[in-house]
């Protein structure tokens, strides 16, 4: 019996408590906050970077979560405030929001190529230019369906005739820009012009005529002096496109119509472009 009393019981151990610790769900939630973070950062490293994109970015998000979309910038009032500080108003006009594909990755690609792919091509068409000595020569448009360079100087021809008059373009300039073409790296449009009511000597051609003549004259020049025929587009206006200059009328600008132009580019017309949807 005394053996029995004198023993005694071991200590049960403790249960380990549990740490407190954030609920599991926000695991996801922290997940899904920092996609969207890198989502709109991309949106932001790939679009350029004008205020009316930011704001039609803003007025797509609104509209999405069911909120006024307000406009920015030119509706700020000041003074309407007690501490008179700027204010915002409720605009009568939403802002529309982005186009659905500009908000996927491969409208942002598409576009940000479009654009890279426009600066590369101006800057290597001015330095084209540069090194056949044509900078002064040409006029450079930039134009939504891409570059485009107008040689000043013109060819012009006799009244009726498909001989040229001296005093158009200058020779010089003519074999710097055939040199420039036959690298077959530039795409060349022959435009072809008459005069107001312009027939040919012999009667036997109106005005449309004539022109679609001079320019098959101009092209086949261009080709014989190794400009490439598949580089080459001849297109005629007939007296449809006669040349203005403020303060002269249409009769002391005469001679000046019965020209040819030349437009360089880099893509032609026939080149497929960026297709979309037609809907």
């Amino acid at each position: 019996m005394a053996d029995e009393e004198n023993v005694t019981e071991e200590p049960k151990a403790k249960e380990a408590e549990c740490p407190t610790c954030l609920p599991a769900w926000f695991n996801t939630y922290a997940d899904m906050v920092t996609l969207l973070l890198t989502f709109f950062v991309l949106l932001l490293s790939f679009a350029k970077t004008e205020t009316s994109k930011y704001e039609a970015a803003l007025g797509s998000l609104r509209e999405a979560f069911g909120g006024n979309v307000l406009m920015q910038g030119d509706v700020v009032m000041k003074g309407k405030s007690p501490d008179d500080y700027p204010t915002m108003i409720e605009s009568q006009q939403p802002i529309k929001p982005f186009p659905i594909d500009f908000l996927t990755m491969e409208g942002i690609l598409d576009k940000r190529e479009i654009n890279r792919a426009s600066t590369e091509q101006l800057n290597k068409m001015k330095d084209d230019l540069r090194a056949y000595s044509l900078t002064a020569a040409a006029n450079i448009f930039e134009m939504t369906e891409g570059i485009k360079v107008r040689i000043k100087d013109k060819l012009f021809f006799k009244e009726g005739s498909l001989e040229l008059v001296d005093g158009g373009i200058t020779i010089e300039v003519f074999d710097k820009m055939v040199k420039l073409l036959s690298k077959g790296e530039w795409v060349v449009f022959v435009e072809a012009h008459s005069a107001g009511g312009e027939v040919s000597t012999d009667r036997n051609a109106d005005a449309f005529t004539l022109s679609s003549m001079r320019a098959a004259v101009v092209t086949r020049k261009l080709v014989e002096r190794g400009v490439p025929a598949n580089k080459i587009s001849a297109v005629f206006y007939g007296d449809t496109r006669p040349f203005v200059i403020p303060g002269r009328t249409q009769e002391q600008t005469r001679h000046l119509d019965r020209r040819v132009e030349f437009l360089i580019r880099k893509i032609d017309l026939m080149h497929p472009g960026h297709k979309v949807r037609s809907e």
